[in-house]
């Protein structure tokens, strides 16, 4: 499996936990992952109930069987002094720019910095090793930008190479590109079976194959059990009203009568929910990509639920 995860997704539809959930699963069995964000919004931190993240790789997790997933929320104006430090050994001048505004400069007005700066920060954990040869990290999970801006995002290293054509920063942008344009890298789309998720997810597909991005999986996520199909609603408000109205009584629920017209209601609107889901299920299998399905999480995403979805990842093959 690729040690490069990268996980995006439309806003709302649970990147964020997602990305969680999958660090956990590959974590699994002895395992160390690396979660990073990159957006600044402290969400990995939200999600398991922890402090806000420094800049720094901190343990926030055990997996099941001992494995243990890191944390880093990837900061671009340190990342960029880390970085002026590794090729021009600046030390504190290098803090010295930081406090005239330069740095801050750099990250926001500099064509691609930024992302370059966060990129590269995943990708060198990918590439660090032990001193005995083995990778840091067997796996780093990214919670990247969303869908809309996912593929500018990773490919604007590409842009920025073939603006500085030679030296450091030509070499680190073409490094970061070798990582992210090879098998190394699978970025996965998080999506609801909802009408504006899919198309976001379906077209978010076609711009990383144009760009040469390596598409891992669909990621379904926050998916409901069905209870009845529409031929049972159909069948429920034709001439079984009565029926339905004696079954209530029958176990002890007064005012059954008056029950039966809100309960069709729900089911009517369970029903149509189930009819625009296949419909979205269509889409999502005309794209061509593998998915994996998580479940909608009634008591909400807290430190069980991540479990939770880790092991359903972890049955679908993650990690295997």
């Amino acid at each position: 499996m690729s040690r490069l995860q990268v996980v995006s997704g439309k806003g709302g539809t649970g990147k964020t936990t997602v990305a969680a959930a999958l660090a956990l699963a590959l974590a699994t069995e002895g395992k160390r992952t690396l979660l990073v964000e990159v957006e600044g919004r402290q969400g990995i931190a939200q999600v398991f109930e922890t402090e806000a993240l420094p800049y720094e790789e901190r343990k926030i997790a055990v997996a099941p069987g001992g494995g243990e997933v890191y944390a880093l929320a990837i900061d671009a104006e340190r990342a960029l002094l880390d970085y002026l430090q590794m090729f021009y050994k600046l030390g504190g001048a290098g803090r010295a720019l930081k406090k005239l505004g330069a740095i801050d400069f750099a990250t926001t007005i500099a064509p691609g910095v930024r992302d370059v700066l966060l990129t590269g920060k995943a990708c060198e954990a990918v590439r660090r090793r032990e001193k005995d040869g083995r990778p840091a990290y067997d796996h780093v999970v990214m919670d990247a930008p969303p869908t809309g801006r996912i593929t500018r995002f990773l490919n604007v290293n590409d842009e920025v190479a073939g603006l500085a054509r030679i030296g450091p920063i030509h070499n680190q942008a073409q490094a970061v590109m070798r990582v992210l344009k090879s098998p190394e890298t699978a970025v996965h789309l998080v999506t609801l079976l909802e009408e504006m998720p899919v198309q976001e997810t379906a077209d978010g597909i076609a711009e990383l194959r144009a760009a040469e991005l390596p598409v891992g999986r669909v990621v379904v996520n926050m998916v409901r059990p069905h209870v009845l199909d529409e031929a049972a609603v159909r069948a429920a408000s034709g001439d079984h009203r009565d029926a339905i109205a004696r079954t209530l009584a029958s176990v002890g629920v007064t005012g059954g009568a008056g029950l039966v017209e809100p309960l069709l209601d729900q089911a009517a609107e369970h029903a149509r929910r189930v009819e625009l889901e296949r419909t979205q299920r269509a889409v999502l299998d005309g794209v061509g990509v593998p998915s994996y399905e998580l479940p909608f999480l009634g008591d909400g995403a807290d430190i069980a639920g991540l479990y939770r979805l880790a092991k359903e990842l972890r049955k679908q093959g993650v990690g295997a």
